[in-house]
């Protein structure tokens, strides 16, 4: 691992919370209504269930190699040529991820607030931020996230309290009206995406001071992020119905927009805007600095740090140029990507640590 600095339990749970709610808390209600309509919030709660079962997999791994990232232990495991494969399989997932993530940012940002900026330029400023972040390294990012956090918490918190005069809980009838299969095709989507997502934080775990409690902070910031999407989703079928929720790519800042109160406190949707860059900030800083990190130890170099601006370039370029427009994003989300993200972030590092048991192969040997 070529990055020194640690990171405490509380931090890690902090940047879990965080990346989990991502670019997820605008977008899963309507993933998850198209699927389940009224009962997305079903789907939502068993997915959280499923993400925490996947905890003990990847805390096998790390407890087994506690001072190795997931591009070292591939190796150690597999062998040299095997594993690097292995890697470069994790690492096109976690490009791709950062990839369709930036676009989100754009996306949003051109459609909602800054239509006549170009998309561009909003991507490059969002990366040249990120690269700075990751070049300062793991524990500035983590002591900016606790330094966030609270007001993640607050405005939140503001955001329920506001919206609570606008839901209608007969938008949440009736429970299960279509049967049970159309709440397990939204489960699916949920559990892949975001908690499958979390496989990232093997490139992390190393740097946690305590790895022994990691499991601990995986499970609390699961949970937490988990809650948020399952309160947001609830409010957006509430609010909007689950019929306009399925058709609105956003519609967590559609009911945003909704808050009245007196016809004096309106139009106060920044609220949502800003939870969702600041936590969409740290899960873009996190999978750059997992990429970069990712690189230099499996080419054996002395630093990640030259790596940032190079990669973040290459990340803006294919934002742009592989991603033709907000619909094609959206079907690939709803399509292609649970898939691929089962793939990674479920079946290679149960085969991972399958063969490491057989093998009897540990940081020991």
């Amino acid at each position: 691992m070529l990055q020194k600095g640690k990171i405490t339990i509380r931090q890690l749970t902090i940047f879990v919370m965080l990346y989990t709610v991502g670019s997820a808390i605008l977008i899963i209600p309507s993933i998850l209504a198209a699927k389940a309509k009224q009962d997305a919030w079903i789907a939502a709660l068993i997915g959280i269930g499923l993400g925490l079962l996947v905890i003990p997999v990847y805390m096998a791994l790390g407890k087994r190699f506690p001072n190795m990232t997931f591009a070292e232990y591939s190796e150690v495991i597999l062998g040299k040529w095997l594993g690097k494969a292995t890697f470069a399989i994790f690492f096109f997932y976690v490009f791709i991820i950062a990839v369709l993530t930036l676009r989100n940012i754009g996306d949003f940002l051109t459609t909602q607030i800054m239509q006549q900026t170009p998309i561009q330029a909003i991507h490059i400023c969002v990366m040249v931020v990120v690269i700075m972040g990751v070049k300062l390294g793991l524990e500035p990012l983590a002591r900016a996230a606790e330094l966030f956090f609270p007001w993640v918490i607050l405005l939140l918190m503001m955001l329920f309290v506001l919206l609570a005069p606008q839901v209608e809980m007969k938008n949440m009838q009736p429970i299960l009206e279509e049967g049970f299969f159309p709440v397990l095709k939204a489960t699916i989507s949920i559990f892949t995406f975001p908690f499958l997502g979390t496989v990232t934080f093997l490139m992390i775990l190393p740097a946690v001071n305590r790895i022994e409690k990691a499991g601990r902070a995986l499970f609390t910031g699961m949970l937490l992020g988990g809650l948020v999407l399952t309160v947001i989703t609830v409010l957006s079928i509430t609010v909007l119905g689950a019929d306009q929720v399925a058709r609105n790519s956003f519609p967590s800042y559609a009911i945003a927009r909704k808050i009245n109160i007196g016809n004096f406190l309106e139009r106060i949707e920044a609220i949502l805007a800003i939870i969702w860059i600041l936590t969409i900030y740290f899960r873009l800083s996190i999978m750059h600095y997992a990429l970069v990190q990712g690189i230099a130890v499996s080419l054996r170099l002395r630093s990640h740090r030259f790596l940032t601006i190079p990669l973040g370039v290459i990340i803006v370029g294919f934002s742009i140029f592989t991603v033709p427009n907000s619909t094609y994003l959206a079907t690939f989300n709803k399509t292609t990507l649970p898939l691929f993200v089962f793939t990674i972030g479920l079946l290679l590092p149960l085969l991972l640590l399958l063969v490491a048991v057989l093998r009897k192969v540990s940081r020991a040997n």
